[in-house]
Formats: C-alpha cells, structure tokens, sequence
C-alpha cells in the first residue's frame, strides 16, 4: 500500500481546494454554518473513490469528474451535520459540531443546503447528461437509504435482541450505499459498462460495510488519543455493535460496562472479548467482505487504479483511526 497514502493525501489536497473555492469563500451566515465541518478537514475517502472508480475504467478521466468527487463530500457532510444533531454531539473534527457553534435550527438547514448542492455539483460534471441523470438518480437513491439506515440504527437503542443479519442491513443503508454510489458515480460518469458499474458499485457496498465495522472495533481498542473520540463509548452505552452481537451469542454479559469507565475496565472489557474469540471473529468478518470486495474488482483490467481501490479495501479494515 506504499502508493496509497501519497495518492490520498494528493485527492484530499485537491478537494480541500474546491471546498474552499465553492464553499469556503462564501459569504452569510448560513453558507458559514454549511461550509464549518467541511473547511474542519478529513480524510476525503469517498472523494478517493470517486476519482479511483472513474480512472479504473478510462484513465485520466477523474480530472472531468472532480466535482462529482467534491459532491460525495458535500453528501458524507450533510450527514454528519444531521447525526451530530440527533446524537447531541458537542465535537467533531476537533471543532464545536455545527448545532453548537450556531443552534440547531441553522444546523438542520445547514445539512440541507449541502444535501442540495450536492447534486448540483454532479450536474457540473463534463459527461454525457444521461451518464449525470444515472448519477444523480444513485446519489439521491444512497441518500434515502442513509436516512432509512439511520432510523435503523436509533432503533436499535431501545432493543437488546438486534441479531447480525439486521446490524449488516442496517450498516449496508448507513455507511455502505455511500461508498458504493461513490464507486458507481464515477464508473458512470467515466463512461462505463453496466459489468464495470456494478462490479464498481458491489466494491464499495462491501469495502463500505467493512469500514463501519472497522469503527466499531477502533471505538473500543484505540485509546482517545489517537482516535481523537471517547474510547469504549459504544460499550458504555450499550450500542449494539457487531462486537456487541456477537459477545451476546457467545453467553457474555456486558451490560456491566453501562457505566463510567476507566482506562483499566476498558482493557478488562477488551481481554474478555479478545479470549471469547469475539474481536477476532469481527475482524474476520470485515475482512471477509474487502476479499469479496476484490472479487468483484477482478472484472475491470488490470490497472494502477485498481491496484489502488483493492488497497483502500485492505486499509479501510487494518486502520486505527
């Protein structure tokens, strides 16, 4: 993965740039409120993919779609803005979440103009009009099933019975469509056929739905330090997490981790589910679906990018933060 990092780092570059130019530089206070959480930064995974996807099937073409990329950042945005309201959160990106900064009036609308301009940067993309109603149609369909997802996922709060098939299901809605419009946004837009699409878009379903899992796992076992989020917050609030299900299955109670927890019960809790087998069966299960995901990329030619895609698989299931 030794060409992953500086090719993430250079696409990053890039959208921070167009941030900036379409957002950033915009004046009133609500384009300052929609603009706070993207200016605060981030890795641009699924701008990376867009551009990844796009050049997998015709090299060079990601420079015409650049704002195709720019528009799936702007949509991850209008997420987050949206959770951290329903989540209360105070932080995010290591600024005050946009409903804090201003009230959450301006945060809800802030969330909506993102949602909005964001397929009114798919429309400025240099590509055929029918390549950009597919486009468009498969943004709008991922951003349907975020909200369903989400809905989900508050659901589950108020159960203790949520089995695997039903966290997988609600993973594929919250964060797995996301990454699989990205991938399927830019083999379209390229100018791709229906095998490469949907060999494309079956990618980052799987890579999207690995990736979340991954978080759960780094929630638990990377200290606050390096994560930058309160370590064990979903063991402390009794989220039920793939990791939670599972302990659940093999007879383990964790209901006595619903509390305050120190450094030490968090490692205690940590040793309990490394020796129950449970963290290295999770892990196994996100990895099972980046090797999917590689199967499905087996269909397009061999190619730098490709080589690419397959290592954001492989990094999005072997991260710490």
């Amino acid at each position: 993965m030794s060409e992953l990092s500086p090719y993430l780092e250079s696409a990053a570059k890039t959208i921070d740039r167009m941030i900036d130019r379409y957002f950033v530089d915009k004046t009133g206070e609500l384009n300052k409120a929609s603009a706070h959480l993207l200016a605060a930064g981030g890795k641009r995974l699924r701008p990376a993919v867009v551009m990844l996807a796009a050049d997998a099937v015709k090299p060079g073409s990601s420079d015409d779609l650049l704002q195709a990329a720019l528009a799936l950042e702007v949509t991850h945005t209008f997420t987050l803005i949206h959770d951290d309201i329903m989540d209360d959160d105070s932080l995010r990106r290591g600024v005050p979440t946009v409903h804090t900064k201003w009230d959450m009036p301006t945060g809800i609308l802030a969330g909506d103009v993102l949602y909005a301009r964001a397929f009114e940067h798919i429309c400025m993309v240099n590509a055929a009009n029918e390549a950009k109603v597919r486009a468009v149609t498969m943004l709008a369909r991922a951003c349907a099933d975020i909200c369903e997802g989400q809905h989900m996922d508050m659901s589950f709060e108020h159960r203790s019975d949520v089995d695997q098939h039903e966290y997988m299901e609600m993973v594929r809605k919250k964060t797995g469509v996301l990454y699989a419009a990205a991938a399927g946004i830019g083999a379209v837009l390229a100018g791709g056929t229906a095998v490469q699409v949907k060999a494309l878009y079956q990618f980052g379903l799987n890579t999207g739905i690995a990736f979340q899992i991954q978080d759960d796992l780094i929630d638990l076992l990377t200290p606050a330090e390096k994560s930058g989020k309160d370590q064990a917050s979903d063991l402390r609030e009794g989220k039920q997490t793939l990791l939670m299900i599972k302990a659940r299955e093999k007879g383990l109670d964790l209901s006595k981790y619903r509390r305050d927890l120190s450094p030490a019960d968090i490692d205690v809790a940590i040793k309990e589910l490394t020796e129950a087998g449970v963290i290295d069966e999770v892990k196994k299960i996100a990895g099972d679906l980046v090797a999917a995901s590689n199967k499905h990329l087996s269909l397009l030619a061999p190619s730098k990018e490709r080589q690419l895609l397959m290592d954001i698989g492989e990094y999005f299931v072997t991260r710490s933060y």
